[in-house]
């Protein structure tokens, strides 16, 4: 039945009004999105210029919990931060009405926009947004406030407990800083979360919504409860007597993820905006893909389905044929699983290209910083098309004969690269991938 007032006539005039407003809108691919800033708080170190070398010089992050007593935790290693101070960036009364993990981003927008020169007071900040996301959030808040409301019941519950543990005060605390009031939004999708974040922010930039946007992922949940949850999962490693090699990616011998922790930000900008004010611009954004597994709650598609649909996604809305990529920074999680997965989807999306690649995992030296990954990778990413260095997948002494492809094992490699796929896969089989080119093209 038609709805009331409705005549074949004034449909055929809605259509057609519909069709020429939208014929007015500039196609999204009229706006190009770079890279001007970037920021990092890892188990390596904080601010970039630490955490470059660290990844060049092929160090570990990883080593015993020290947060908490461990007895009886199948696995007792992470990335923990150790040269953070919080004091750096945060007014002092502001930090303890913040979760770690709000101060993680925060710490790392401060340095991305530091890094990009953007004196984001001086432009119209209806035109700024942030969109920085976590996979899992305030979790030490739930533990510390959960603790507290048994031991001493609802009135001792603090009236910060709220905003310092939901995701998306990563957010809006980093727009009150620098008081941006343009898209400010979250991201939660486990693993991807970072990937997520800055290939929405892309698109945000991309549809005309703001002209620049602080975005990246987030972490801090090397908690008790977080670790046992994870270990009663199966999912991290067990190589408690020799943390430093616990994380090996594709190696054969690998058994599971370490947790880390940190955040990582980057500044991104529409060409013109960032040209218009000289901006150094790291990399472009040329293309952005998402897809699901639709397989199971943790484990990969076996078939890797969903992770080449997300390659393959990203890739054409770059316009980049696979062979003109020169290099891949993989999810590379040091499972059984997720490495043998993602290698076959890198076959089959690049074929005979695929033995071409480099492909290297950074979470074999920072672990994996769960919702901050992606973030942190993107910054490395940024790092090897500017500096012409592939950071190594380190640990990887014995060869699987499944995961047979060019990992750059141990050592760094000087290498000029133009192109690179970001792959990033989460929990519940949500996957992410990002091209990033070189300006100088």
């Amino acid at each position: 039945m038609p709805l009331c007032g409705d005549t074949k006539h004034e449909n055929k005039q809605r259509g057609l009004f519909s069709r020429q407003k939208m014929e007015r809108i500039p196609s999204m691919k009229d706006r190009r999105v770079v890279i001007t800033g970037l920021g990092v708080v890892t188990p390596l170190g904080c601010g970039v210029e630490k955490f470059w070398a660290a990844l060049c010089e092929g160090k570990s992050g990883i080593g015993r919990i020290t947060r908490f007593d461990t007895k009886g935790f199948d696995s007792q290693i992470a990335g923990e931060i150790k040269d953070f101070d919080p004091q750096d960036f945060i007014p002092q009364k502001d930090i303890k009405r913040m979760d770690t993990f709000i101060q993680y981003a925060v710490a790392a927008s401060m340095m991305a926009v530091k890094d990009s020169g953007f004196d984001i007071y001086s432009f119209d900040k209806d035109r700024i947004g942030v969109l920085i996301g976590s996979g899992i959030g305030g979790m030490q808040a739930i533990e510390k406030h959960h603790s507290i409301l048994l031991e001493k019941g609802p009135r001792r519950i603090s009236p910060f407990f709220i905003p310092m543990s939901i995701i998306n005060m990563a957010s809006g605390t980093v727009s009150m800083y620098f008081g941006i009031k343009g898209p400010n939004s979250s991201v939660v999708t486990a693993c991807a979360t970072g990937t997520h974040a800055i290939g929405d922010a892309f698109r945000i930039i991309q549809r005309g919504d703001a002209d620049a946007m602080i975005a990246g992922g987030t972490e801090s949940v090397i908690t008790p409860l977080a670790v046992a949850g994870f270990c009663s999962m199966k999912a991290l490693s067990t190589r408690n007597d020799d943390p430093a090699h616990a994380s090996r990616p594709f190696d054969l011998q690998r058994d599971g993820f370490i947790m880390g922790e940190g955040a990582g930000v980057i500044i991104m900008e529409e060409i013109g905006f960032a040209m218009k004010r000289n901006a150094r611009i790291y990399v472009e954004i040329k293309g952005y893909g998402a897809s699901s597994d639709a397989y199971h709650v943790s484990a990969p598609d076996p078939a890797a389905y969903g992770a080449v649909l997300c390659m393959k996604r990203a890739l054409d809305d770059s316009g980049i044929s696979p062979d003109e990529i020169d290099y891949i920074n993989a999810h590379g999680t040091s499972t059984p699983l997720n490495d043998k997965v993602e290698t076959m989807a890198i076959k089959k999306v690049f074929g005979s290209h695929a033995l071409k690649l480099i492909v290297s995992s950074n979470k074999s030296m920072t672990g994996h910083l769960l919702g901050a990954a992606g973030g942190v990778e993107v910054v490395s990413s940024c790092m090897t098309i500017r500096e012409g260095v592939i950071p190594p997948t380190i640990n990887l002494e014995t060869p699987d004969p499944e995961c047979d492809l060019d990992y750059c094992p141990n050592k760094a490699r000087r290498k000029k690269v133009m192109r690179v796929l970001k792959n990033s896969f989460g929990f519940g089989g949500t996957n992410a991938s990002l091209v990033l080119e070189s300006p100088d093209l």
